[in-house]
């Protein structure tokens, strides 16, 4: 299976979405704020990362838009996790360079096939 990255700072979404990756047989990586995720992005290159928009200090946009500005991490895929969900998000989200979206409450089933797609695309 595949390493990915979950860039989070909410605990229990963060659980959830170990907990659900991990069953699948993923292995996961942590981190609660963006600069924490670019740096482990840049030194485990994950699979994959998700990455939530509403961060403290710098936000996933900002954050997405570093990792594809870097040679080393530009073409690992970033799925925004989001409660942003009204209309315009999401094009915004894919316009900053997220390369997929999941709005938060996330359906662990849509979840984890938004993540298998990303991982086989």
């Amino acid at each position: 299976m595949a390493t990915i990255l979950i860039v989070e700072d909410n605990p229990t979404n963060m659980t959830l979405a170990v907990y659900v990756l991990e069953s699948a047989g993923h292995v996961v990586l942590t981190a609660t704020d963006a600069e924490a995720g670019l740096a482990l992005a840049r030194s485990a290159l994950p699979s994959l990362i998700l990455m939530d928009i509403q961060l403290p200090g710098m936000d996933g946009l900002e954050a997405t838009a570093h990792l594809k500005e870097d040679p080393t991490t530009r073409t690992i895929p970033v799925i925004a996790l989001t409660a942003l969900a009204m209309k315009g998000d999401e094009e915004r989200i894919r316009a900053a360079g997220c390369d997929g979206y999941i709005a938060k409450p996330m359906n662990y089933k849509d979840f984890l096939a938004t993540v298998a797609l990303q991982l086989d695309g």
